[in-house]
């Protein structure tokens, strides 16, 4: 996934045409999947603004119909599309251990002593859970599970984060932090 236009945070890139009619199928990352249509007219990376004029849940997808989108072919026009919302929309977290996810791109990473590891640069879900892309200066990317066993700390106020780089073990595979943030 590529990194969100300045000020503007992703909430969902629609997938395949469904149906004849101009629906599309939207994979949503708000918490509450359905809420993606609370966030008013969502932007693409160009400006252009998408209306959401009706969405449900069917089965383990969203079906959006969009303002405009008549048929199949206009929607086809729409498949991997992302959707933004101005950062200032989405608030402030309720609670100190809650952050967004685009709050922590470009926060510092730090070791247990203190040593800089790198930057975050990118969140991603694959499907197994978060994963945190920490990015050494001038060196290959690292992709670490974002658990509270690798990030116990996010200090967005102080602009880093804590990780505890995972060991290797026996068998070649790292240490497993399934502790679910």
């Amino acid at each position: 996934m590529p990194p969100a236009p300045q000020n503007l945070v992703l909430l969902g890139v629609f997938g395949a045409a469904h149906g004849l009619k101009g629906e599309v199928r939207l994979k949503s990352y708000t918490e509450e999947p359905l809420a993606i249509a609370n966030y008013g007219p969502l932007l693409t990376k160009t400006g252009r603004k998408i209306h959401i004029t009706s969405l449900r849940q069917q089965k383990d997808m969203l079906v959006a119909r969009i303002e405009g989108v008549n048929d199949r072919t206009a929607a086809e026009q729409l498949v991997n599309l992302q959707l933004f919302t101005a950062r200032e929309a989405l608030g402030t977290p309720e609670d100190e251990d809650e952050f967004f996810h685009a709050d922590l791109i470009g926060l510092a990473a730090r070791d247990e002593q203190g040593v800089l590891i790198g930057t975050v640069t990118g969140m991603f879900d694959f499907g197994a859970g978060d994963i945190v892309e920490i990015t050494p200066d001038g060196g290959k990317p690292l992709m670490l599970p974002f658990t509270r066993a690798i990030v116990p700390t996010v200090d967005i106020k102080a602009g880093h984060i804590l990780v505890v780089l995972p060991q290797e073990t026996g068998d070649g595979g790292e240490e497993d932090g399934k502790d679910e943030r």
